[in-house]
C-alpha cells in the first residue's frame, strides 16, 4: 500500500469535510424555519461524527494531519460565500440551491471515501474496526434526502414568485 498518496488522499477528504461541516451549519442557519434546516439540524452531529472518525483512521495508519489543508479549508468555506445569488445582502432561493448542492457533492465524497477504505481495510489490519459499509450507506441515504431537498430548493429558486417579488420562494413542507 502507498501510505504517502493514501496521507494525501485522507487528508484531501478531512479538507471536504472541514468545508462540509462549515457549509452545513451555514445552510442550516439561513433555513432553521424550513425542512432543510430541520434536516441539517439532524445531519451536522452525523457529518461531525464522520469527520471525527475519519480523523481516528488517519490516527490509526499514523497520517500526519496536513494542517495547509485545513487552513485551505477554512479559507474555501469563507470564499464560498462570495459567491453571486442574486441578492447582494440576503440569503436568496438560489443560495439554498447551491448550498445544498454543494451538501450533495461533499455527501457523495463521503461515500466514495468510505468505499474506498472498505477495500483498503480488506488489505490492512489496522482498520478491522471501523465499519466502512455502513457509514457509506448512511452518507448514500444522506445524499438521497439532501437530492429530495436540492429539488425542491431548485422549484423554489427558479419560481415566478420569487423572481417576480425578489423574495424567497417557500419550500415545500414534506422531507
Amino acid at each position: 500500500m502507498n501510505v504517502k498518496r493514501l496521507g494525501i488522499y485522507l487528508n484531501d477528504h478531512l479538507l471536504g469535510s472541514t468545508v462540509g461541516v462549515d457549509l452545513a451549519k451555514r445552510t442550516e442557519r439561513e433555513n432553521r424555519s424550513n425542512p432543510v434546516g430541520q434536516y441539517l439540524a439532524t445531519l451536522i452531529p452525523l457529518i461531525e461524527q464522520d469527520r471525527a472518525t475519519l480523523l481516528t483512521v488517519m490516527a490509526a495508519l499514523e497520517v500526519r494531519v496536513d494542517p495547509i489543508k485545513v487552513g485551505g479549508a477554512w479559507i474555501t468555506e469563507k470564499l464560498s460565500r462570495l459567491k453571486l445569488n442574486g441578492s447582494l445582502l440576503r440569503y436568496s432561493p438560489l443560495s439554498r440551491l447551491v448550498e445544498l448542492e454543494g451538501l450533495c457533492v461533499g455527501s457523495h465524497g463521503r461515500v466514495s471515501l468510505w468505499r474506498s477504505l472498505e477495500r483498503v481495510a480488506a488489505k490492512d489490519p489496522r482498520l478491522a474496526r471501523f465499519d466502512f459499509g455502513f457509514l457509506a450507506d448512511r452518507a448514500d441515504g444522506q445524499l438521497e434526502t439532501l437530492q429530495t431537498l436540492r429539488l425542491r430548493a431548485t422549484d423554489a429558486a427558479f419560481s415566478d414568485a420569487s423572481v417576480e417579488t425578489g423574495e424567497q420562494a417557500p419550500v415545500p413542507t414534506e422531507a
